[in-house]
């Protein structure tokens, strides 16, 4: 992630010599109307220009931006109700599988229960997604009538406000349940005898007996394919078929195609579909939400960024075809840097240390065997690992039950993965020495990775320059170039002055 936001500085700057906007700043915006009118009453002194101007009080801005918050936390609620309720339907299905008449899904039910959920929480994913316009349409009119947003002064702080809100959004609709896997599934299941249960009823849900990196690995894999097959036929499906409409409606009014044929170039053009009212706020938001899940879960899915690779390299043609045949061409606009989103994109490269580094010692069972091979196992006082140091390891990580306990007429024992004292111990059931060893390594693997893996972000970063040194001599040349121009200019001006006042005419610099 570092490398890539590195490089892409670079790549940044290059582009910025090349469209001629090295030196180009923005131009002081003008205020929007919606402010103006609000705040027409309020003046201050402009500091740039000097001139009075409406003025925001920052009680009333924090006012309106609270409301504004509280607004996207109602939306993020609804989807962290979305992902309770699957969770609850987990827990049904669960039960319901497990006393499947059917042999393969009576003996694969978590798997069955696993799958059928991913799908649901997918179409719930999908479905939230379709609330983009509507909420677009909800902050556009909130904006207009001054009720829950905080009046922006400009454009550009409106489309940075709007996007920061919408991407808040869509990153907990489309993660919120990968995180619920990741750290909270099978986390507070409870013990044979003393399970926990939801509404008294549903047994909470435990992870497959292999980890809970399967179900985490199958939860990407199932979102990610699906969601870039759906994007990409959304994207150029959903032009193609308003075009066709359009053009359906055309021939209704009785325009035939020979007449179609014969309108001039702009005319055909006009009759494509409009960009999007927000420009490339979508492609940007897409290629944001791809990059977080090549990162942040990378520990989990590796695959993640071969799938991202491969639907980057179709979906530039399926963009190209569609800026070029479906859609009008858009609006120019000068700009130096991407605006918000590389802000946001630092973020998500700080996000994704310290979530693998939680999967790591939390989700996988890289730090059981760790202290197993280095304290329990049979290389004990040996000082190093080897394949065998793990022998025994399986039998460590389970913990024994009595059936006796559950007064049903079982007899014998069970085994259940957890650190717990034996029945028969003087604390039965209490977590045992181990467990604290193990939770203390969790604790501090993940706090020397992450002090780690920053310091490398940052030494990484620092090693890579954000100009490359090609271009930076080539800026430097002209800048000498400009000087001396400059100064060639004001010495021949000065020469004639002499001359024209009939001075002593001298080739030094005054």
């Amino acid at each position: 992630a570092t490398v890539f936001l590195e490089f892409w500085k670079r790549r940044r700057a290059v582009l910025t010599y090349d469209w001629d906007l090295i030196d180009w700043e923005d131009e002081e915006e003008e205020l929007r109307p919606q402010f103006e009118a609000k705040y027409s009453q309020v003046e201050r002194v402009n500091p740039i220009t000097g001139k009075p101007e409406p003025f925001q009080p920052f009680p009333d801005k924090l006012s309106r931006l609270m409301v504004s918050v509280s607004g996207i936390f109602f939306m993020i609620s609804l989807v962290l109700t979305a992902v309770f309720a699957v969770v609850v339907y987990r827990l049904v299905a669960m039960e319901q599988f497990a006393s499947f008449k059917w042999y393969f899904i009576k003996k694969y039910w978590q798997f069955a229960t696993s799958g059928t959920g991913v799908c649901i929480n997918f179409m719930i994913i999908m479905s939230l997604n379709q609330t983009y316009a509507l909420l677009n349409f909800i902050f556009v009119y909130i904006i207009i009538l001054c009720l829950s947003e905080e009046h922006p002064r400009t454009e550009s702080e409106w489309e940075n406000s709007f996007a920061l809100k919408m991407f808040l959004f869509q990153f907990v609709n489309l993660n919120s349940s990968i995180f619920y896997i990741a750290f909270f599934l099978g986390r507070f299941a409870g013990r044979p005898g003393k399970y926990n249960k939801l509404f008294n009823r549903w047994r909470l849900e435990e992870c497959h007996p292999s980890g809970c990196l399967i179900d985490l690995c199958l939860q990407m894999g199932v979102i990610m394919v699906l969601k870039q097959m759906w994007n990409n036929f959304m994207e150029l499906g959903y032009p193609l078929l308003q075009n066709w409409w359009s053009r359906r409606k055309m021939k209704r009014r009785g325009q035939s195609m020979e007449t179609k044929i014969s309108l001039p170039q702009w005319e055909k053009d006009w009759n494509l579909q409009p960009m999007n009212l927000h420009g490339l706020m979508d492609e940007y938001l897409e290629m944001v939400l791809q990059f977080g899940f090549t990162t942040i879960f990378v520990a989990a899915f590796p695959l993640a960024p071969l799938l991202a690779l491969l639907n980057n390299i179709i979906e530039i043609r399926l963009d190209a075809y569609k800026f070029v045949t479906q859609w009008r061409r858009p609006m120019p606009a000068r700009a130096t840097d991407i605006g918000i989103w590389y802000g946001i994109l630092e973020g998500i490269g700080v996000l994704a240390v310290i979530t693998n580094a939680f999967v790591i010692a939390i989700t996988s069972d890289y730090i059981p065997r760790f202290v197993y091979a280095y304290k329990y196992g049979p290389c004990t006082d040996q000082g190093y690992r080897q394949e065998k140091c793990l022998k025994g390891y399986v039998n460590s990580s389970l913990s024994v039950f009595d059936l006796s306990e559950l007064g049903m007429g079982y007899s014998g024992y069970c085994r259940y993965r957890d650190y717990r004292a034996p029945p028969w111990s003087s604390t039965p059931y209490e977590f045992t020495l181990q467990f604290w060893h193990v939770l203390a390594a969790r604790l501090a693997f993940i706090i020397v990775f992450e002090h780690l893996v920053f310091g490398i972000k940052s030494f990484i970063a620092y090693l890579i320059p954000d100009i490359p040194k090609d271009l930076c001599d080539r800026m430097r040349r002209e800048k000498y170039l400009v000087q001396e121009m400059m100064y060639e200019a004001e010495l021949e001006h000065l020469q004639r002055e002499r001359k024209k006042n009939g001075k002593q005419y001298h080739h030094e610099w005054p």
